[in-house]
Formats: C-alpha cells, sequence, structure tokens
C-alpha cells in the first residue's frame, strides 16, 4: 500500500502526521483525521479498521474494488463508492475511490488513477471550511471525480464532430467506421457509470445522513448539477454518434446512386451504337442498306445523332 497522506486536523488546519497502528485512535471534538491510501492488502485494512471501527463488509468492499457507485450507512458511519474516469486514446479508463466517513475521521482508498494531487492543497487553503469536518472533504473528493468528466466528454465530443465533418467531403474509412463504434461503446459504458453516480450524489444532497451537516448539503447540490450535466451532454453526444451514422449511411446511398445513374445513362448511350452495329454484323446476304453508296456516313451520322439526344436528355435531367 502507498499511504498518500496521513493526517490530524485541528480547527482546519494540518497538524501532524498520523502513523498507522492496529489499535484505536481518538480525536477531539474539533478535530479529525485524514488518511489517503492506495491498493492497500488485508493486513493495512486490518489496521485501518482497528483505528477507525470501520465495517467489516465496507472494508471487504474497498479491498475488491471494481464496485457500482454506491453510498452505504453502517451506523454513523457512511461509506461512498466513487467512480474515476479518464481518456486513454479513444478508451475510457476507470478508476475507484472508496471513502469511509466518520465522526472525526476520513479515509479515502484509491484503486486505478489518482484525482488531481492539488485537492488536498486546495482544501487545506480554505482551513474555514476544512474546519467543518470530513463531510467536506467528503464533496471535495466527489467533486473533483465529477469535474473529471467534463472535459473527457468534450473531448470524445469534438473528435466525433471531426469525423462528422470528413463524411461530407468522403467515405469513411473502415477504420474509422471501427473508431466511432468504439468510441459508441465507450459512450454507453460511461452512461451505466453515470446513473449510480447520479444517485449518490442525490443522496448526499437531499438525504439526512451520518456525518453530513445540513449546512453541506448546497456544496453536494451543486455537485449533483454538474452530475446532470455531464448526463446532458453525454445524451446528446449519443444523438450525435447516431446522426454520423445515419449521415454516411444516408450520404453513400446517395453516391452509389449518383454512380448508378450515371452508368445506366452511358449504357443507354453505348447501347445505339451496338444495337446498329451489331444489326449490320449479321451474316445475311439480302440486305439492301449494304450497296447503298454512302450508307456507312449515313449509319455514322445516324449513331452519333442519337447519342448526343440522348446525352443532351441525360445530362438535362441531372443523370450525367
Amino acid at each position: 500500500m502507498t499511504v498518500v497522506a496521513s493526517y490530524l486536523y485541528r480547527d482546519g488546519n494540518r497538524e501532524e502526521e498520523v502513523p498507522l497502528a492496529a489499535k484505536p485512535f481518538d480525536t477531539a471534538e474539533n478535530e479529525f483525521v485524514w488518511i489517503g491510501v492506495s491498493s492497500p492488502t488485508e493486513m493495512e485494512m486490518e489496521a485501518l479498521k482497528a483505528m477507525f471501527g470501520l465495517h467489516p463488509l465496507a472494508v471487504e468492499d474497498a479491498l475488491a474494488g471494481k464496485q457500482v457507485s454506491k453510498i452505504d450507512v453502517y451506523g454513523d458511519q457512511l461509506f461512498v463508492v466513487v467512480k474515476t474516469a479518464h481518456l486513454e486514446g479513444d478508451r475510457i479508463a476507470y478508476g475507484e475511490i472508496c471513502v469511509f466517513v466518520g465522526k472525526g475521521h476520513l479515509v479515502s482508498v484509491r484503486h486505478g488513477p489518482s484525482l488531481s494531487r492539488s485537492l488536498r492543497e486546495q482544501l487545506e487553503r480554505s482551513p474555514q471550511l476544512l474546519a467543518h469536518g470530513p463531510d467536506y472533504v467528503l464533496h471535495g473528493i466527489v467533486d473533483s471525480a465529477v469535474d473529471g468528466y467534463l472535459p473527457m466528454v468534450e473531448t470524445i465530443e469534438d473528435r466525433v464532430l471531426e469525423l462528422e465533418k470528413h463524411i461530407l467531403s468522403s467515405f469513411l474509412e473502415p477504420e474509422q467506421i471501427r473508431r466511432i463504434f468504439r468510441m459508441r461503446r465507450q459512450v454507453l459504458k460511461f452512461q451505466r457509470v453515470l446513473g449510480p453516480m447520479g444517485e449518490v450524489v442525490g443522496k448526499l444532497t437531499h438525504l439526512d445522513l451520518p456525518c453530513v451537516n445540513v449546512n453541506a448539503r448546497p456544496f453536494f447540490g451543486d455537485v449533483h448539477d454538474h452530475v446532470r450535466r455531464v448526463e446532458s451532454l453525454v445524451g446528446g453526444l449519443r444523438e450525435i454518434m447516431t446522426s454520423v451514422f445515419e449521415a454516411s449511411s444516408l450520404l453513400e446511398q446517395q453516391r452509389q446512386g449518383a454512380i448508378t445513374r450515371q452508368l445506366a445513362s452511358w449504357a443507354a448511350i453505348l447501347a445505339v451504337p451496338t444495337a446498329i452495329a451489331g444489326i449490320y454484323g449479321m451474316n445475311f446476304r439480302n440486305m439492301p442498306e449494304l450497296k447503298t453508296e454512302n450508307g456507312y456516313y449515313v449509319v455514322l451520322g445516324v449513331i452519333a445523332l442519337m447519342c448526343a439526344v440522348l446525352y443532351g436528355r441525360f445530362k438535362k435531367s441531372g443523370w450525367l
């Protein structure tokens, strides 16, 4: 396990580092401990469990990882699972932060990519808010995770719009089509992450939960608004992807139709000399036109005239 940070805060100010020890840790009324760890082992989680009386089921979930976003109440403690997300190429990579919140302590267990390194520093620059306790730290963690969603969705949207511009001038290449399908799968999966995340923030905003002060609810309400905004953008992004598929299909059909009409027009024009040449290519003796002095030139003129008339008609109708 990597202990990211482990400090005691008094009246919102950092006071001293707190070492991990498998024994109860007590705090005063105006104090709380914030411990951040990454990928802990069972032994290390047992030490944290002994220090703060963490619930066994919550400890088990924190060790397992790969949980959906959720919020559980265990007596006077909260267990909150928050999903983080960031782009790796066209793929959305997910992380997870399990947060134990109790009176006088907050333990964050991270799996996967970290949040902004400056989160703790930002909160420590506002000791008047940090003095309110662990619920404001919980808000900072949830808010930082949700803030990472918006630029990621906007980046995907920009890439899809670039492909949309491309289809207006040329056919989509097979790799581009596969890329759209990959991004669409990523967006659908992200929607399944957003739903539970919205429920978690909604509960923190509206429900009477232990360790969450009434005065902290407006802060969580602001995060809830951010989640709804991202959900709206993702819904619009799905519509854009659908429109790209539909536009690409319609434009391809239109281009194929235009090519088909051109081929049909030229086939009709070439059918005239083919038919006439076929008639005079028959090996019959009794063909009066064969003895006509200027028959060759007359036939060429008829062929040229009929081809010109057909070409003009097809040109006028837009087939050529």
